[in-house]
């Protein structure tokens, strides 16, 4: 079953796995304000919908996003200063915020599927995500400083997570292309694959994910977003309160059972 939420992005959900695509490749995937509020409005969906177990994010043409679209900023730009009114960076909290928070927040894993260039905001939206399967022809670029802005899309919380704070100091204030492999080398992609092949691997991915204990990849996933931020001692409280609830799920059962009589488990996602 397919819906097009907008031109800007499709939306189709197939046995438990909600796939996400940007679509404006003519514009590179740049986000307008049509595009922002169709891809927060997918992902809030898919993160209500109890038939979605898993989540790809991906994007057509030979980009995967290069953040904000810069004509309509410009023109957003312009109008609020000849008015004196608004803000021209009102979006940050309307759109880029609620995008980061609905990929980080849904209790289901988010694989991204990197087709291509991923800077600026695309860039922290693949960051956001749980798990980044990305092209040989793909690459990376923090883009903020380049146009004297800061970092948004929660870049600033994700990125020296992954490859610590000294290197994502030196990708902010020096931002520049990152190829695939020096992603994957710094910790930022998970799998890099050739690009012909980026949307069976990702798809496979994802669907793996999407057929399994959706319970258990919830919990994990908050487990490691709760352990960021607090020490070992509340850490091991979290787990605790997060394995009971893990362990009282069907697919746990499911498991056991199937390990005990050698067999696939057939997890339920519940």
């Amino acid at each position: 079953m397919a819906d097009n939420v907008a031109d800007t992005v499709l939306y189709e959900v197939t046995d438990g796995l909600a796939t996400i695509t940007i679509n404006r490749p003519d514009a590179m995937n740049a986000m307008n304000t049509a595009a922002k509020v169709a891809l927060r409005d997918a992902l809030r969906s898919a993160a209500a919908d109890t038939a979605v177990r898993a989540v790809l994010l991906t994007a057509t043409g030979r980009a995967f996003c290069v953040g904000q679209d810069l004509k309509e900023h410009v023109a957003t730009l312009t109008a609020t200063r000849e008015s004196g009114t608004g803000n021209a960076l009102s979006t940050v909290q309307e759109h880029y915020n609620p995008v980061v928070r609905a990929i980080t927040g849904m209790e289901k894993p988010v694989v991204a599927g990197v087709n291509g260039v991923a800077a600026g905001a695309g860039f922290g939206f693949a960051l956001a995500c749980d798990y980044r399967v990305v092209a040989d022809s793909a690459s990376f670029n923090t883009s903020f400083a380049g146009v004297a802005l800061t970092a948004d899309s929660g870049v600033s919380w994700t990125l020296p997570r992954l490859i610590g704070q000294s290197r994502a100091a030196d990708l902010l204030l020096f931002p520049r292309s990152i190829s695939a492999q020096d992603a994957y080398e710094l910790g930022i992609a998970n799998k890099v694959v050739p690009a012909d092949d980026l949307a069976a691997e990702a798809l496979a991915v994802a669907r793996r994910l999407a057929d399994g204990p959706t319970v258990a990849y919830a919990a994990l996933k908050a487990s490691l977003a709760y352990g960021a931020g607090h020490t070992l001692s509340e850490t091991l409280e979290k787990e605790d309160e997060l394995q009971t609830k893990a362990g009282a799920s069907e697919d746990h059962t499911i498991a056991v059972q199937a390990f005990l009589d050698k067999a696939k488990p057939k997890y339920l996602g519940k």
